[in-house]
């Protein structure tokens, strides 16, 4: 009989509806795939939590799980409170909880300091397992920087990011490979620090299978409030993508009620939208990229390009339905299927360097914001690799 792979999950917090609850109860009480109910062929036999309160579900699987327990320490669940690595995967999934906000709004979890933990383990082991990280790697670009050397270094699977690269779409389109990508658009929602890097994930998953793939990025400039106004009508981002992304998303306000178009005109979009942001960028082959947040218009993530030789956009919507009392955030599903394929064949599904992009990028626009909307050169950002032959996404 096979050995089945032991995983460890470390996490902030555990309750409803947070990331660890969508993740950590695919991997225990398995999810609903191609038309079955899957089990992962793995056991998640451990988990460190750092912060259990009242609404904690953590000793509620542990009681209803006999192959889970819990461990005071990083160290314990990695070990199984012995002296050395016991597990073949680990889970960190540092998102949700009660952590500070610095200067610039950045939410301080602890991301890098238990990845250190977890890094610590494997040194003092003498090897390593696969890692993912959920979402960004931290608020703090060289501690971003040091944790993706420090995967390469040790030589063990390091995967990252959001549950926006596999998600459905609508329509259920690729960017075509090596395609001549000129100017790259994403409409979606969100705060700063937060849902923009879904934003930013969504745009990058799709230019980065442009021709060359992705290179880098040179500059980035946010813009707020009366200045993202000004920069709109300035054609500082095309209009015709901005219009072919807002006509994909499924949750547009209307901007009128009766029979009337709802699509809204200029003067309705800045009734409607209180404080929106955009956040522009050069990547270092030219191409310009801008994500926008439109917090009360719209509820989803919407991408629109424009492709040399092709007379209109492609667009599509990353879609993302949030859980409530019919939805059970299905879109953990592919992510969690993703993950899974790495702790079983040792091998990244798609490449972390996206999200060692994508987290730059955030960390760049929170600096532009909190510089009075100043252009951030970012010479760090010369990120370049290449995307995954096949795409990821998830097909229904």
């Amino acid at each position: 009989m096979a050995v089945r792979p032991k995983i460890a999950a470390v996490v902030t917090t555990y309750h409803r509806h947070s990331h660890a609850q969508h993740i950590v109860d695919r991997f225990l009480e398995g999810y609903g795939w191609n038309g079955h109910h899957h089990h992962p062929p793995m056991d998640l036999v451990s988990m460190y939590v750092d912060q259990i309160h009242d609404q904690d579900l953590s000793r509620d699987r542990e009681a209803r799980f006999p192959h889970l327990n819990l461990y005071p320490t990083v160290a314990d669940a990695l070990t199984l409170g012995g002296a050395e690595l016991a597990v073949d995967g680990v889970l960190l999934i540092a998102e949700h909880g009660d952590y500070g906000r610095n200067e610039k709004g950045q939410r301080l979890y602890p991301r890098y300091q238990l990845f250190r933990q977890i890094v610590a383990v494997f040194r003092a082991s003498g090897r390593a397992v696969p890692v993912f990280n959920d979402k960004h790697l931290s608020w703090n670009w060289p501690w971003c920087r040091e944790m993706y050397a420090t995967a390469r270094q040790l030589g063990f699977p390091f995967m990252a990011g959001s549950s926006l690269p596999v998600t459905y779409r609508t329509p259920q389109l690729e960017m075509p490979a090596e395609a001549r990508v000129e100017e790259a658009l994403c409409v979606g929602y969100g705060g700063v620090d937060s849902y923009d890097f879904h934003a930013l994930e969504t745009q990058q998953c799709m230019v980065e299978r442009r021709a060359g793939g992705e290179c880098g990025v040179r500059w980035l400039q946010a813009y707020r409030g009366d200045a993202f106004w000004t920069a709109h009508h300035q054609g500082l981002w095309s209009h015709d993508l901005f219009a072919a992304a807002l006509c994909r998303s499924h949750t547009l306000t209307p901007a009128r009620s009766g029979f009337n178009h709802v699509f809204p005109t200029i003067d309705e979009l800045q009734h409607i939208v209180k404080d929106p942001i955009a956040y522009q960028y050069e990547h270092l082959d030219g191409l310009k990229s801008t994500m926008i947040l439109l917090n009360g218009l719209v509820q989803d993530f919407n991408f629109a390009a424009r492709i040399e030789g092709c007379d209109r956009p492609l667009s599509t919507q990353m879609y993302l339905p949030m859980p409530g009392r019919v939805t059970l955030a299905s879109f953990f599903s592919p992510l969690v299927n993703n993950v899974e394929k790495m702790f079983l064949t040792g091998r990244e599904t798609y490449p972390v360097e996206r999200t060692l992009l994508t987290s730059g990028l955030v960390i760049a626009a929170c600096d532009s914001l909190a510089q009075e909307q100043v252009r951030v050169e970012t010479p760090h950002l010369d990120i370049a690799y290449q995307p995954t032959e096949a795409s990821t996404f998830w097909r229904t």
